[in-house]
């Protein structure tokens, strides 16, 4: 799973993000979604406060997701980021979850991240080290 990926997080389901059926609910593969990216940026020493604080802002303008299987009580799993540039303002980031041990891909995701520069949207490189996303 992990060796082929630009980053990856392993997480583990809590039972209140259980919906009434006893499987997460769809709204929290967002949370995980979120999360992993955020981890992956940290990791990578881009930092949202001080960025904020100097008027460049990374906004998601768009969330596609496909749904394959779903995760269960306790389940344990890795959320994965690959990037990728799509024309010249948009960064996206794919993400999948996998269950663990057996790698059953549960669902797949379609990020699409803008930058703001004081409100207008710019192109990254403009407020980002491209070259720590591993974008050139």
């Amino acid at each position: 799973m992990d060796q082929q990926h630009q980053y990856w997080l392993e997480l583990a389901v809590r039972d209140y993000e259980l919906d009434l059926q006893g499987i997460v609910n769809n709204s929290v593969y967002q949370n995980y979604f979120e999360h992993t990216r955020h981890e992956f940026l940290y990791s990578r020493n881009i930092d949202f406060a001080q960025l904020h604080r100097e008027g460049k802002d990374l906004i998601v303008s768009r969330v596609e997701i496909d749904y394959k299987y779903s995760l269960q009580s306790h389940d344990r799993f890795q959320v994965t980021v690959d990037l990728e540039r799509e024309g010249h303002l948009k960064i996206v980031f794919n993400q999948s979850v996998f269950r663990i041990p057996d790698g059953k891909l549960m669902a797949r995701a379609r990020v699409y991240g803008v930058c703001l520069l004081r409100g207008k949207p710019v192109r990254p490189e403009r407020i980002l080290d491209l070259s720590r996303l591993g974008l050139e």
